[in-house]
């Protein structure tokens, strides 16, 4: 998949893209329940929220057939390729889980400020790129977007450690509201399958989810090679070590995957 000339305008002036519609309820419903078999799991990797709902699962890729060929899926890889102009690597991979009723707030943030602090990113040349899972309301705890605040370099935050059950380094209200004020806010949503790309500096967050419908999504911290990181200060399995180019599987390979694990489960 490539992104047209129009798209990566777009990406560049609002620093984000979103894509409906990349893969099909049959890639997407074998994602959903082998997250969930993660989920139920007492991995290191697995963190939850106060209430021991699952909140995020982390390197899934490294330990699940299903995840790792999506971590290796062109139509992932290849869009962010075009705009880094170079091979990539995987910094970070999750699946944040929203859970319905339990889901916590992701206060307001920027990623590369984290990738830079805690791991020595040394430029904002990775960005997140995120699969929906389920369907992305405005009501479930949709992700809320800064529009154009890439453009306004790293930005001063606090490590908060108390809100939630996950450590962040977060902006305070002064400074988000000057953003809104001049971006406005956007929380894009879709199907299941739908693919929202964004800057690694895009100012963004949730809300808690109240409501009775999961909001699961699998985030893909996507790094140019060149830029791997230099002083990493979290484990192996939060910040990855492994700088080795990702080489796309076939566009296939997930679909196939589905569809013999859905033959294995009937029979």
């Amino acid at each position: 998949m490539q992104l047209t000339p129009q798209q990566l305008r777009q990406f560049d002036e609002e620093g984000y893209l979103f894509l409906p519609d990349c893969f099909s309820e049959e890639e997407v419903a074998t994602l959903r329940d082998e997250a969930e078999q993660i989920y139920a799991t007492n991995r290191q990797e697995v963190w939850r929220e106060k209430t021991g709902a699952p909140r995020t699962a982390f390197a899934a890729h490294t330990y699940n057939e299903a995840f790792r060929l999506l971590g290796n899926h062109p139509r992932l890889i290849r869009p962010v390729e075009q705009v880094f102009g170079e091979k990539l690597y995987m910094h970070q991979y999750k699946i944040n889980a929203k859970a319905a009723f339990e889901g916590d707030v992701w206060q307001w943030h920027q990623d590369y400020g984290t990738w830079a602090r805690d791991d020595g990113m040394p430029e904002p040349r990775a960005m997140n790129i995120a699969v929906f899972m389920d369907e992305v309301m405005p009501i479930n705890g949709p992700l809320m977007l800064v529009p154009r605040s890439h453009k306004h370099g790293v930005l001063s935050a606090g490590h908060d450690e108390e809100t939630t059950s996950y450590p962040l380094w977060t902006l305070d209200n002064e400074t988000v509201t000057r953003l809104v004020n001049l971006g406005g806010i956007v929380a894009p949503t879709g199907k299941p399958g739908g693919v929202l790309m964004f800057h690694g500096n895009l100012v963004h967050g949730s809300a808690p989810n109240i409501t009775p419908y999961p909001r699961r999504i699998v985030y893909l911290t996507l790094c140019a090679v060149s830029n791997y990181i230099r002083k990493p200060t979290r484990p192996e399995w939060i910040a990855h070590r492994d700088f080795t180019p990702i080489e796309p599987v076939a566009d296939g390979a997930l679909l196939d995957y589905a569809r013999a694990y859905k033959r294995e489960a009937a029979e």
